[in-house]
């Protein structure tokens, strides 16, 4: 029998280690936990190199923040452990990147339209409360190993009219982008790096005081008043940083012994 290779990755203990039992229960279902973000990560490429590959993640949608109230019923991970903690939304999206055959499951305490949205935006496959049944979880893990899209029905269209919205302000954003010229834009790729003025003038070859007209040009066209303001937009229409953002190998911790979660 071909088993299903599934990574739960859930910051709140009791919570992981109840749905990777009932799910290790299942005789095709080969389960294990991770704790956070980066020990997801680790996991996906350690299994990637030992030739047995997830098959479908199952991501809190909250992961990484902080119970409300901060009681102990959740029994969040230790937070000083996890320097590079992500949200769920943004593993999804680096998962989709660097492991693209494998599915991405969204776990949610509520259903939010424009979360599930960007979920999907991300790269995930479905979208799931985390109240559901077993039986419901299972027929979303298996469907979505066929490509099929999950979602819950009362979602749907919450979901249609946030991503419409989001390609209607795409556009926009793109059109004023257009509207730079390529120096102008060679700029705004190093605003989205995280440079400054100076690091930008010694990228470019150009004077501070010339880059300083540059980034006024940009703001000025791009109609908002703040390099923060620009940046988001710029990433809204697509424009990536003027050079990779190194990444450093980040903290976490998974297990793979049966439902336990270290």
């Amino acid at each position: 029998m071909a088993r299903i290779r599934v990574l739960v990755v859930d910051d709140h203990r009791i919570f992981a280690e109840s749905l990777a039992a009932a799910l290790a229960a299942e005789p095709d279902v080969e389960v294990a936990a991770a704790g956070s973000g980066p020990a997801a990560l680790r996991a996906l490429e350690r299994a990637a190199a030992e030739a047995r590959p997830y098959d479908v993640i199952l991501v809190d949608a909250e992961l990484g923040a902080l119970a409300p109230g901060g009681g102990a019923s959740a029994l969040p991970l230790p937070r000083q452990e996890e320097p590079g903690a992500v949200d769920g939304i943004a593993l999804v999206a680096q998962v989709r990147a660097a492991r693209p055959g494998v599915r991405s499951v969204v776990l949610a305490e509520k259903d939010d339209p424009r979360c599930a949205a960007r979920a999907l935006q991300a790269g995930a496959s479905g979208w799931v409360a985390k109240d559901c049944s077993l039986q419901r979880l299972l027929t979303v893990v298996r469907g979505v190993l066929r490509d099929e899209t999950h979602l819950p029905p009362a979602l749907l269209t919450g979901v249609l009219r946030e991503l419409t919205a989001t390609r209607k302000h795409r556009t926009e954003s793109q059109q004023l982008v257009e509207s730079l010229t390529p120096r102008e834009r060679e700029v705004l790729r190093c605003m989205v790096a995280g440079l400054g003025r100076k690091a930008v003038a010694e990228r470019l070859f150009l004077s501070p005081h010339t880059v300083r007209t540059h980034m006024q040009n940009v703001l000025g066209k791009l109609g908002v008043h703040s390099t923060l303001a620009a940046v988001a937009l710029a990433r809204r229409a697509g424009v990536g940083p003027a050079e990779p953002v190194a990444t450093a190998r980040l903290a976490g911790d998974v297990v793979e012994r049966g439902s336990q979660l270290a």
